[in-house]
């Protein structure tokens, strides 16, 4: 069970002690703890466990036995038996009144288990041998049956038993990390091998991913729970990587872990953080929704936790609020944080938000004053931390104010999140605000840098909806030329990243849908000026480049000279391939510098060991094969840094390129079908060529029809079709 969020004080204090590396005073702690009159179970499991996996474990070991007479107080329990296993686990003194109450217990406890004195023997409790652990080794020879699951803590994970042999002491074992089966001694597996009951979470993703997979889906919560159960706290990136293509297949993870989210949220046994940096928690017990609130209220948080609390908890949990208790209980706690010192308008309204959706009044007044009073609107609504509560006081701005027209053509251009833009501009889109707004929105295209978010948001309106200021012909172009403008602008700064890449997506999604509608029916100087403002921005590939100048000559041919000169830009750096080839290449470098080289190393230092270095031949054969591996590695290393995954966007089918697969006839009419790729990828035995092999530059920038001549045969291509699209 998780144990996180125990404030037991022994625990705390010792655990402090570990983290100092203070041995004495842990010791000090330990006698006084021994010492006590009870002792809570969970509490000296925790301790145990802690101690176990410290530097103490060893000089510790001597005295861990003096919690015994404590612990057979404890009621009997599987909790009292996992004690009892780890002061075994612990003990390093092995005296023979400790070993005879190991017999005793395991007499009691399996005594009638066939096999049982020879597993006795097997785990060291016949003779004068170091019985540490006896208990944990005893369990685990009851585990090795075929069909069973063990976890290896050498790092080899989950491993199904395949077979067990008594006589040979042996048994043989499939792992998750390791191929093949693995023999292992029973002496082996005592000192690296967990048992895991066919239950538990890792048992499950080994021997049945696929029902676990189908359990995930129909109730998400539930695997949540069997994996803090057994795997302890975890973060939401440690649950994803559990989970995320070993169970749920990463395509359909996204989706999953936001509908898994929302229903955890509601879940009465799973402590939620507000950091996701911070785990998730199975609870020891149920905690209602309505306690947790409480608890947390009752704690007196610092005023935007507390609305963020309550709002999070009223969004998520309505059905609460029917139980009056608890409802006169937050409104009594809301009516004490209006008397907090130094509260902001902001905090204020939120708050009489709060007050009035829990109100049975008709009428509330308060948040109205409150705006109706206020002195700077914008600063009031930019000051709310709840984005609905935002939207919820702009409209009472808009229904209170005289001067509401002012506010939200101000707002317009300086608030932060769209759907709010979107309100303040379905608010203004009137006849008798109309002009206004267009004059507002005059700002965006003729200085795009001043209000980077705003634009780009006007600008995906105008190229989806009709009857908007400037979604006519013209207007399109202006925002057009200005959307250039904004991205080399934003190049030029690390604190845009996200909005190149942002600019970017919009301008090549669907195969460059927007800029085809755009250089549709425009002049040749609109094409030419679209065309120089594009040169400007680095972030656009020459591919990039060269689709803007071939869509430009598809509305006007007369540019075909243009796109010539843009076709001549050198592509001789970039290295083509697909991701198959990308990953072989960074496996390959992984190869190199993670075991090649280090083998080298070795080989290098068992050479040299031999003496007599001038006369040592493997000692040079050595320092040659670090000299090849060195170079190939900064070679492989080189080519990566130019190295391009193609996508569907680079791949064109109007013309012979990187990527196409390129039928064609000889004079005989023999197909001939050839797919052009990086070197990376070139294949002969597949008809795979490199787009720099003879052939494949013989056929660049040729079209369907067009014949060429190779080796004295003369070819002509009868289809192009893109790689990625088979």
């Amino acid at each position: 069970m998780p144990i996180e969020g125990l404030q037991m004080s022994y625990l705390k204090d010792l655990q402090t002690q570990i983290s100092n590396h203070n041995y004495p005073a842990y010791m000090r702690l330990w006698e006084e703890y021994c010492l006590s009159d009870e002792v809570d179970p969970l509490e000296l499991k925790t301790i145990l466990v802690n101690v176990k996996a410290s530097e103490f474990a060893e000089p510790f070991g001597k005295y861990v036995e003096k919690i015994l007479p404590l612990w057979e107080m404890l009621p009997e329990s599987a909790q009292k038996h996992e004690i009892f296993k780890l002061i075994i686990e612990i003990e390093t003194t092995n005296h023979e009144q400790l070993r005879q109450m190991v017999m005793d217990y395991l007499e009691k406890r399996y005594g009638n288990q066939t096999g049982y004195a020879e597993k006795i023997r097997l785990i060291g409790l016949r003779g004068k041998e170091n019985f540490q652990g006896a208990v944990s080794n005893f369990e685990l020879l009851n585990h090795m049956m075929k069909g069973k699951f063990v976890f290896h803590t050498g790092g080899w994970g989950v491993g199904e038993i395949m077979d067990v042999s008594m006589i040979r002491e042996q048994l043989s074992v499939e792992f998750e990390y390791v191929p093949g089966k693995k023999d292992i001694s029973f002496a082996n597996g005592f000192n690296t091998l967990i048992p895991i009951p066919d239950d538990h979470f890792l048992a499950l993703r080994f021997g049945n991913a696929d029902l676990l997979e189908k359990k995930a889906k129909e109730n998400p919560v539930e695997i949540i729970r069997l994996l803090l159960r057994d795997l302890g706290p975890k973060t939401a990136a440690e649950i994803k990587d559990e989970l995320c293509e070993l169970v749920i297949p990463e395509e359909d993870w996204a989706k999953w872990w936001q509908n898994t989210r929302t229903k955890i949220k509601k879940d009465t046994m799973i402590e939620a953080p507000e950091d996701l940096r911070q785990p998730f928690i199975l609870r020891l017990s149920e905690v209602s929704h309505e306690d947790r609130l409480r608890k947390l209220l009752e704690g007196k948080p610092e005023i935007n936790h507390l609305i963020q609390l309550v709002y999070s908890f009223m969004r998520d949990f309505p059905e609460t609020l029917k139980n009056p208790d608890f409802k006169g209980f937050l409104q009594a706690k809301l009516q004490e944080t209006l008397n907090y010192p130094d509260l902001t308008d902001g905090q204020l309204l939120q708050v009489h938000f709060f007050l009035e959706d829990l109100s049975d009044e008709k009428k509330y007044p308060q948040a109205q004053e409150i705006v109706k009073n206020s002195k700077t609107v914008e600063a009031l609504v930019q000051s709310i931390e709840v984005l609905a509560y935002k939207k919820r006081a702009l409209i009472v701005a808009r229904k209170v104010r005289s001067d509401w027209k002012e506010l939200f053509l101000n707002l317009l251009l300086t608030i932060d999140q769209n759907p709010l833009r979107d309100y303040i501009f379905g608010e203004l889109s009137h006849p008798e605000t109309e002009k206004d707004l267009k004059r507002k929105l005059e700002d965006l295209w003729v200085h795009p840098s001043r209000y980077p978010d705003v634009f780009i948001w006007y600008f995906q309106k105008i190229m989806t909806q009709k009857d908007l200021p400037f979604a006519d012909k013209e207007g399109k172009n202006r925002f057009f030329e200005a959307l250039f403008v904004l991205l080399n602008y934003v190049e030029q700064s690390t604190d845009h990243r996200e909005l190149v890449k942002k600019i970017n997506t919009i301008l090549t999604q669907g195969r460059f849908a927007i800029v085809r509608e755009i250089m549709q029916g425009a002049s040749v100087e609109t094409l030419q000026e679209f065309l120089l403002l594009a040169s400007k921005c680095h972030s656009l590939s020459d591919h990039d480049q060269k689709i803007l100048h071939s869509l430009a000559e598809v509305v006007h041919p007369s540019m075909a000279q243009t796109r010539k000169k843009q076709d001549n830009v050198s592509e001789n750096n970039v290295i083509w391939t697909t991701e198959a080839g990308f990953k072989k290449v960074k496996e390959r470098i992984q190869q190199i510098a993670t075991v090649e080289t280090v083998q080298n190393a070795k080989e290098i230092e068992t050479a040299r060991s031999h003496g007599d270095l001038r006369e040592n031949a493997e000692f040079k054969s050595a320092l040659e094969k670090r000299d090849r591996l060195q170079s190939e590695l900064k070679g492989l290393s080189d080519q990566v840094n130019r190295a391009r995954v193609l996508t569907k966007a680079d791949i064109g089918t109007e013309e012979v390129g990187v990527g196409c697969i390129v039928e064609f006839k000889n004079e005989q009419g023999k197909t001939l079908i050839y797919t052009l790729l990086g070197p990376w990828d070139a294949d002969t035995n597949l008809g795979i060529l490199s787009f720099q092999s003879k052939l494949a530059q013989e056929m660049k920038g040729l079209a369907v029809g067009d014949k060429f001549q190779f080796q004295g045969e003369e070819f002509t291509i009868t289809r192009i079709h893109s790689y990625l699209d088979r």
